[in-house]
C-alpha cells in the first residue's frame, strides 16, 4: 500500500529532526553542500535527510516534491525490491531499467536538486538513469562488480559511465559486497539449502539441525581492510579517482570487515591508502570533497533547468498505463 510507505517516510523524516532537537551539540541538519561544510566546520555531524527506496513517493511526483520541500536530499530509485516504475538488482525484472514514468522521476528529481542514488538498482536501471539524468548521480553505497560478483555492485560499462556523468561510486563495507569468498560462502550455504529441501523425508526442524552442523564447519569467511582499498584500486583504474567516495553502510549491516569495525577505525582506511600511494589531495576527494562536488554540481543543475521547466504534471497512469 503505498500510502503507508509514504507515511512510513514522514515518520522517518520527522525523527530525524526530533534527533537534531534532541542532539543540537552533536547533529546540524545539511539542506546543501554548503551547510554540510558549515557543520564540520563546528564539529557536528552534518545530517542529511534522504529516502532508501522509490517506493517512499507512493507513484507521485507531488509526494517527492513535499519530501524535497520536507529536506530530504537524496533518493535511492529502489530499495531491494522493485517499485513499478524501476528494477532492483535483487528482483525478477519487469521494467527492464526505468519505465517511461521512472525516467520522469529522475528529470524532476534533477530538477529539484536532489541527488538520483543508484545503489540497489538493476544494472539496465543504472544505465537506463545515466541516459535520462541531466546532473551528475551517487551509489550511495555499492562498490566494483569486477573485483566482487554480487548483483549489488556497479559493473565496469557502467563505471565508465559514471566517469562520463561526473558522478560518485561510495565504496561500501558490507562484506558480501566486498569479498568474493564471502559471496561464494552465502552460494555455497544456499545450495545446501536448496539440496535439504529437495529431501523429501526430511522435516524443517531436522533441516535446520544440518544447516547449522554445515555453518559450523564451514565458517564464513573475514572480508577486510585490504579487499576494500581494492574496490577504490579497481574504481580509480576505470573511472577515475575524482568518481570514488566512502558509503561504509556501517547502519545497515552485523557483520563488518576485519579492521574497519566501526567509524573510529576511518583512519586506518586513510593509511592504506597512503601505503598504495594516493595522494593526500585523492583521499581528501575520496573521503568527502567528491560528494560534495555532486551535490554542488547537483545544486546547480537545478538552478538551470527551473529557469526551463517547472514543475512535472506526469501521472504513472498517463506514462505507464499502470498505478495503484
Amino acid at each position: 500500500d503505498s500510502s503507508q510507505h509514504v507515511s512510513a517516510t514522514m515518520e522517518q523524516i520527522d525523527l530525524v529532526y526530533n534527533m537534531i532537537r534532541r542532539y543540537p551539540e552533536t547533529f546540524q541538519l545539511a539542506l546543501d553542500a554548503e551547510q554540510v561544510e558549515t557543520a564540520f566546520g563546528h564539529g557536528k555531524i552534518a545530517s542529511m535527510i534522504g529516502m532508501e527506496g522509490g517506493h517512499s513517493i507512493g507513484n507521485s511526483l507531488a509526494t517527492l516534491r513535499m519530501f524535497y520541500r520536507l529536506g530530504a536530499r537524496y533518493m535511492t530509485l529502489t530499495h531491494s525490491q522493485n517499485v513499478q516504475w524501476a528494477d532492483s538488482c535483487t528482483d525478477e525484472p519487469v521494467s527492464y531499467g526505468l519505465s517511461a514514468f521512472g525516467r520522469e522521476v529522475v528529470r524532476e528529481m534533477n530538477r529539484l536538486g536532489m541527488l538520483v542514488d543508484l545503489s540497489h538498482v538493476s544494472p539496465d536501471t543504472m544505465r537506463d538513469s545515466l541516459d535520462s539524468t541531466e546532473a551528475p548521480v551517487v551509489f550511495s553505497h555499492s562498490s566494483a562488480r569486477a573485483v566482487a560478483d554480487h548483483p549489488r555492485n556497479v559493473p565496469d560499462d557502467v563505471l565508465e559511465r559514471v566517469a562520463e556523468n561526473g558522478g560518485v561510486v561510495m565504496v561500501s563495507f558490507v562484506p558480501s559486497f566486498v569479498s568474493q569468498e564471502v559471496i561464494n560462502y552465502y552460494q555455497s550455504r544456499g545450495a545446501e539449502i536448496k539440496r535439504l529441501e529437495s529431501i523429501a523425508e526430511i522435516s524443517d526442524e531436522q533441516a535446520g539441525i544440518e544447516i547449522q552442523k554445515w555453518e559450523d564447519s564451514n565458517p564464513v569467511p573475514d572480508a577486510t581492510l585490504s579487499q576494500v582499498a581494492d574496490h577504490i584500486d579497481h574504481i580509480r583504474e576505470v573511472a577515475g579517482v575524482e568518481h570514488i567516495g566512502i558509503g561504509s553502510d556501517f547502519d545497515g549491516i552485523g557483520i563488518v570487515p576485519i579492521g574497519l569495525e566501526d567509524v573510529s577505525t576511518y583512519p586506518a582506511l586513510t593509511a592504506e591508502l597512503i601505503r598504495r600511494e594516493y595522494s593526500d589531495e585523492d583521499i581528501l576527494n575520496i573521503l568527502g570533497r567528491n560528494v560534495l562536488r555532486v551535490m554542488r554540481q547537483v545544486e546547480e543543475a537545478a538552478q538551470r533547468i527551473q529557469l526551463e521547466r517547472g514543475p512535472s504534471e506526469a501521472l504513472i497512469e498517463d506514462l505507464d498505463g499502470t498505478g495503484d
